[in-house]
């Protein structure tokens, strides 16, 4: 999981396998989808990555890819699933997180249109650049949208889904600061897998005739 191409394209089948058991078992709850798609999103964000490491990082199609996702997408993909899926009360709520992500996709999205996003292979880890203006203005966003919106999702299994994710985040950080796009990512990825339990735990029962 980002340490190699191997790591992050075993990492990467097997979470997207497991996004796909995660969607067939949200299929009969329409709101929980975005959510249940999230490891299969994941997954495939590291199977690019593995192109990434095999086209020794620059800033080719793989890299843009892999930013688009990493950035823009998941700012608003994160908090649009969990308000979709969340208890009618934690609704409103949800919609700071949400305008957070828009705004931070919005600013990304340009950024990404605008600028060169390059990938460079640090030993065992992959660092990211775009050379955005105000950075922790965007981070903060960034933060609020993703892990935000799970803590005051209202839902039990997201909650701890989020405080997995915010604690991977501090790991990150403290141990790969260059490179914590990439760690980081790689462990949300590991962590999502958590929501097939979550999907699980919320399918309908089926009523027999």
């Amino acid at each position: 999981m980002c340490w190699s191409a191997t790591a992050d394209l075993v990492a990467g089948t097997g979470i997207t396998a497991v996004g796909v058991v995660s969607v067939a078992l949200a299929a009969r709850r329409p709101r929980d989808l975005p959510l249940a798609a999230l490891p299969l999103l994941l997954g495939a964000h590291q199977i690019i990555e593995s192109a990434l490491w095999r086209n020794d990082g620059g800033t080719g199609p793989a890299t843009l890819a892999w930013a688009a996702i990493a950035l823009p997408l998941l700012a608003l993909w994160v908090p649009a699933g969990v308000l979709c899926a969340a208890p009618r009360a934690a609704r409103r709520r949800l919609l700071i997180p949400l305008a957070a992500g828009a705004g931070a996709a919005a600013v990304l999205s340009y950024a990404l249109a605008t600028r060169t996003v390059t990938a460079d292979i640090r030993g065992h880890t992959v660092g990211y650049a775009l050379g955005l203006p105000r950075p922790e203005l965007i981070v903060v966003a960034y933060l609020l949208a993703t892990i935000g919106s799970l803590l005051v999702s209202g839902d039990r299994g997201l909650v701890l889904f989020g405080v997995l994710v915010a604690a991977g985040a501090v790991v990150c950080v403290a141990l790969w600061r260059q490179e914590y796009i990439s760690t980081w990512c790689a462990f949300a990825a590991v962590s999502s897998v958590l929501l097939l339990r979550w999907v699980a735990r919320r399918r309908p029962p089926v009523r027999r005739r």
